[in-house]
């Protein structure tokens, strides 16, 4: 089987590689050179401001950025252009990030950066403009199937794989990606090596974090000025009033710290957020076993090729580094219909589950409700 679209196609392949100003997405623009295609560079501008994004080299929305980025093409001796998508970034990821969080649900921006912007928008652009394929850093492999068709695989590399934030693409969208970091089984070290024997300069550019909109990384903060502050109650189990919060937004289903408790637990364990209502502004905490979750609903499902038939037993992933958990999943009037062989926790709607044939990429879909046998109030999607 062939891992880049590149190994079925007679002639070199028209590549628009994606250059964030990071050390992955410039080996990976390298190694599209390398193998023969005929590339061009270019540097997503996310932000109608770009400094007031991330500073210094943590995120991928800078000035900075766009000038690493453009250093790398010189070295590599391929053209690069900017291009301003801050609009469509804006509403289909900053924006949704808001209202998600408003609405009581943890979204992955990730996720959807991948689905609107890189392989929607960019893709898009790029068939129109006469490319052939959008190449990126991601650690993942698109494989071609006998049948012809193209599968998303895990990176040779586990340690690194990122298959669960592209879990979003479809067979089309994949049948136009390559990733040249997937399919070998390199550090990120060896990364950093082949950079510096390259003579890119961002071979020792540190690792973008968190989330690359937030300028400080205080998300609670960002979505206090988007949407206001406004004091709630903070419930045990039973409705006893334990704390006071300024914004049910700020908290995450699982979350330990920061809950600032006036009245501790009778026995004197931690206490967890369980719910998050954003009708009356509550936030419900409680033991830890009660996070346990034994079954999940998730909608708007997309598949990486054909969805699932009938019940089936697969392995899922709930964040982006979590571990493989075992399930048994079916769709079902078009929801996804999740059950876990073991209970779970740290579960929350808005969350996406991605489902796992061995390294195969099955599809995601966005967790809308959760089982876990305790008398909680589901979110409404």
């Amino acid at each position: 089987m062939s891992e880049t679209p590149n190994e079925a196609q007679p002639k070199p392949l028209r590549v628009l590689a994606a250059m964030s100003g990071g050390v992955d997405s410039a080996v990976a623009a390298a190694r599209a050179v390398d193998a023969g295609h005929d590339v061009t560079g270019v540097h997503l501008a996310l932000s109608a401001n770009p400094q007031s994004f991330r500073t210094g080299a943590r995120g991928c929305c800078t000035v900075e950025d766009s000038r690493d980025a453009q250093r790398a093409a010189d070295v590599i001796g391929i053209p690069y252009y900017v291009w301003d998508l801050a609009d469509r970034f804006r509403e289909d990821v900053v924006d949704d990030f808001v209202a998600e969080y408003a609405a009581g649900r943890t979204p992955n921006p990730c996720l959807r950066c991948n689905e609107k912007i890189k392989f929607a928008a960019l893709l898009d652009k790029a068939l129109a403009l006469g490319f052939d394929a959008v190449c990126t850093g991601h650690y993942a492999a698109v494989v071609t199937a006998p049948d012809g068709t193209r599968e998303l695989h895990r990176a040779s590399d586990p340690d690194k794989d990122q298959s669960y934030v592209l879990g979003v693409l479809d067979e089309r969208q994949l049948a136009h990606a390559m990733f040249p970091l997937g399919d070998t089984r390199t550090t990120k070290g060896d990364i950093r090596a082949e950079a510096e024997r390259r003579g890119l300069a961002v071979a020792r550019k540190p690792d973008s974090h968190d989330i690359c909109f937030i300028a400080d990384g205080d998300t609670q903060g960002f979505l206090a000025k988007r949407l206001g502050t406004e004091e709630g109650a903070i419930v045990d189990q039973h409705g006893e009033r334990v704390g006071t919060h300024s914004g049910a937004y700020g908290f995450t289903i699982g979350q330990r710290k920061g809950l600032r408790l006036g009245v501790p637990a009778d026995d004197g364990k931690p206490r967890y957020v369980l719910d998050i209502s954003p009708v009356n502004n509550t936030v419900t905490v409680g033991p830890a076993e009660a996070l346990d979750v034994t079954a999940i609903t998730a909608i708007r499902p997309r598949w990486c090729g054909a969805p699932p038939r009938g019940p089936a037993a697969y392995t899922a992933q709930l964040r982006a580094h979590g571990e493989d958990v075992p399930v048994t999943a079916e769709l079902r009037d078009g929801e996804l219909r999740v059950a876990f062989t073991a209970p779970v926790r740290g579960v929350a709607p808005g969350q996406a589950v991605v489902l796992y044939d061995g390294t195969r990429v099955v599809g995601s879909a966005t967790i809308a409700t959760t089982d876990s046998g305790a008398a909680r109030t589901p979110v409404t999607v």
